[in-house]
């Protein structure tokens, strides 16, 4: 857009490789470049002298003005899209010359284009389309692409993929069943993803609900706002997206959704530390984010089944936002509520899994395992220390913790996440209500 407005001269490569729909796309994709013709058509755009005489031509007719210079640019485009198609016109009309389609596996034909490109005299920014296809080369990946998006270990010869095998699903597949078992009990319960179907494990509920689940493509933004009117039209909008892919959807959840107490359930996937899927997917600020807001529920499960009784818990809470978190990977095995439905936890409220002296760890969410893990090593030294399970940062259960306060020498807060998160919101209640003033030691 800037690039436009100031005429800049760059050369941008959009590498197009069909899995996101563009405006020459169709329902399979966009329309691949025909072999030699379509290289000869993109040389052609790309050609030193003819670019040239066109800024000449669009110099001379603008001097005249009037009708002249009008027919001009309508000759010109007209020329343009016999060539490049409609794929050129959003491009064009952003002020960027269009090249293309270009076909991405012939490197002859780039080369050739952006000598050409760079060699021209100063005429603006230009675009290069370039069609790739994800995969190329080898037959398994052509075929299935979204497997081999991120691989395990696999065997070359087969394309058979490695995963290890666990007795358990993931938590990703669990909120699906969870959320289903909610929709089959509530006509108003819709599903919203952005371009995630597989990713959030909606695909699961689109099958059982193909008019109830929404994807809005790769536009957190527009998720989080459609979601808001949803919600203001009586439905019960639960909006999947990755605890990292929210951040780009801040500013709508704060006013379009919090500030107008709008009941948008978030289910925010990949929560905490995700191992394999990278630190760019590392799920660390959602609770620090959410938790600041005035009008925003935020819990967080410590195993599957406390999962299944957030998602009903969001689902009951239809006077404000609330949200919950998850981790990548699998359960742990408990038993499942059932029928996968859950039952509503009462609203900030939490709940000791060991009772112990001296010492209390409270944990919230994913990091509630470490701590029973973490007593479970200490007991044979003589310490018994109580485990507690916090289930909400907000609101907080302001009667445990001031127990735990009073009723313990130390108290340590457990979390997977980053400053101004759940301990940040604790010790804030510890400080405001005295709790800090005699010889508790939080940490």
């Amino acid at each position: 857009n800037n690039a436009g407005y100031l005429d800049s001269d760059m050369i941008v490569i959009l590498n197009d490789n069909k899995q996101v729909s563009l405006p020459t796309a169709n329902l399979d994709g966009p329309i691949p470049p025909v072999g030699a013709l379509s290289s000869a058509l993109s040389r052609l755009q790309s050609n030193r002298p003819l670019r040239e005489l066109r800024e000449v031509a669009k110099g001379v007719t603008k001097q005249i003005g009037g009708p002249m210079h009008e027919l001009a640019a309508k000759v010109d485009e007209y020329a343009r899209g016999m060539i490049s198609g409609s794929g050129s016109t959003l491009f064009e009309e952003l002020g960027l010359y269009y090249i293309g389609p270009v076909d991405g596996h012939s490197i002859d034909d780039i080369v050739a284009i952006l000598k050409e490109v760079k060699s021209t005299k100063a005429t603006g920014p230009v675009l290069i389309h370039v069609v790739t296809e994800k995969g190329r080369g080898y037959p398994y990946a052509e075929k299935a692409a979204d497997k081999y998006h991120g691989v395990a270990k696999f065997d070359p010869a087969t394309g058979q993929q490695f995963k290890s095998s666990a007795p358990t699903q993931s938590y990703t597949t669990y909120f699906a069943e969870a959320l289903i078992a909610e929709a089959e009990a509530d006509k108003d319960v819709v599903a919203i993803h952005a371009a995630m179907g597989g990713g959030t494990g909606l695909n699961q509920f689109l099958r059982r609900f193909p008019t109830r689940c929404f994807d809005v493509g790769i536009a957190e933004q527009h998720a989080v706002t459609f979601a808001a009117g949803l919600a203001c039209e009586g439905l019960k909008p639960f909006c999947a997206i990755y605890s990292s892919f929210l951040q780009r959807a801040y500013d709508q959840v704060v006013h379009d959704v919090d500030l107008q107490k709008l009941p948008v359930r978030f289910a925010m996937d990949r929560a905490g530390l995700v191992g394999a899927d990278g630190p760019t997917h590392c799920g660390a600020f959602d609770v620090t984010f959410m938790a600041c807001l005035p009008n925003m529920v935020v819990m967080a499960p410590s195993d599957e089944a406390e999962l299944f009784h957030m998602v009903a818990t969001a689902a009951a809470i239809d006077d404000r936002p609330s949200c919950f978190r998850y981790p990548r990977g699998n359960g742990l095995g408990v038993e499942l509520p059932p029928g996968n439905k859950g039952v509503p936890l009462e609203v900030g409220q939490g709940r000791i899994l060991i009772e112990g002296e001296r010492v209390a760890l409270l944990g919230y969410g994913a990091a509630v395992q470490s701590c029973l893990a973490a007593a479970s090593l200490v007991e044979p030294h003589g310490l018994k220390v109580t485990v507690a399970d916090a289930r909400f940062c907000k609101p907080l259960d302001q009667a445990l913790i001031r127990s735990l306060a009073k009723t313990h020498e130390v108290l340590i807060t457990v979390e997977e996440g980053s400053i101004g998160g759940f301990g940040s919101h604790v010790v804030q209640f510890l400080a405001l209500d005295g709790l800090l003033d005699g010889k508790l030691k939080w940490r």
